[in-house]
């Protein structure tokens, strides 16, 4: 009607039903709250209230921190040193498997190996041909491995795999094993590292006097100077 037009549009049912069903679900929990509170007994403890502070009017836990004795702080750093020992023992009994299987052939292209050859007269020495003196092929000196004599060329036929396709596959293969070589190497050497880190923070627990004389580095723990005490 024109006389209720300053009103607005009239409120549907179902705008209504919503905004009284929130009305009254706020009204029953501001009802619970004030039941509980009448009946809130004044003596009653929880634990968490000791563990709880007020500040700005917010409630905060407080962070408790765990005591631990000296005594059980060296336990703990043993069972550490016991674990990152165990480890690392793992890891080295790998890397001497895969030394044994591979044989160290040219790993990271360097000869592990030196030969020694020892004259009597500088003319010979001066007369040297290796390839020579190792009764094999000139372009075999360079190998660590697999460098037979002319006489085995000569009776001996080519054996193995001749398919270009498969000797690339094992030549990857190899490359890959000797990727896997190196990452176990160094992850041995930094659980070593972590190991007399721990074993330095253990030792640290002592009352004795100390003297820091090197820093703590990434690849080196930091070393102390102990004072110097008799044992009985």
């Amino acid at each position: 009607p024109g006389f209720r037009k300053h009103l607005g549009l009239l409120e549907k049912k179902k705008d209504y039903k919503l905004r009284a069903d929130d009305y009254r679900k706020k009204q029953e929990y501001l009802r619970a709250l004030r039941k509980k509170a009448l009946e809130k007994n004044p003596d009653e403890f929880y634990y968490k209230m000791t563990r709880v502070k007020l500040q700005d009017g917010v409630h905060v836990i407080k962070e408790t921190k765990e005591e631990v004795t000296p005594e059980q702080l060296k336990l703990m750093r043993t069972q550490d040193i016991k674990y990152i020992e165990m480890k690392r023992v793992a890891e080295a009994k790998k890397i001497e498997r895969l030394k044994a299987e591979l044989h160290l052939l040219d790993f990271q292209g360097k000869q592990q190996n030196k030969h020694v050859f020892f004259f009597d007269t500088k003319k010979e020495v001066e007369q040297f041909d290796i390839a020579t003196h190792l009764r094999t092929a000139p372009e075999l000196v360079d190998r660590v491995f697999n460098r037979p004599t002319i006489e085995t060329l000569q009776k001996e036929k080519v054996k193995g795999v001749n398919n270009q396709a498969r000797l690339k596959r094992i030549a990857r293969e190899r490359q890959k094993q000797y990727d896997c070589l190196t990452q176990r190497i160094e992850r041995e050497k930094k659980l070593f590292v972590i190991a007399q880190k721990i074993q330095t923070r253990k030792d640290l627990l002592d009352k004795t006097r100390k003297v820091k004389v090197k820093k703590e580095t990434v690849n080196s723990p930091a070393i102390y100077k102990f004072e110097s005490r008799r044992k009985r």
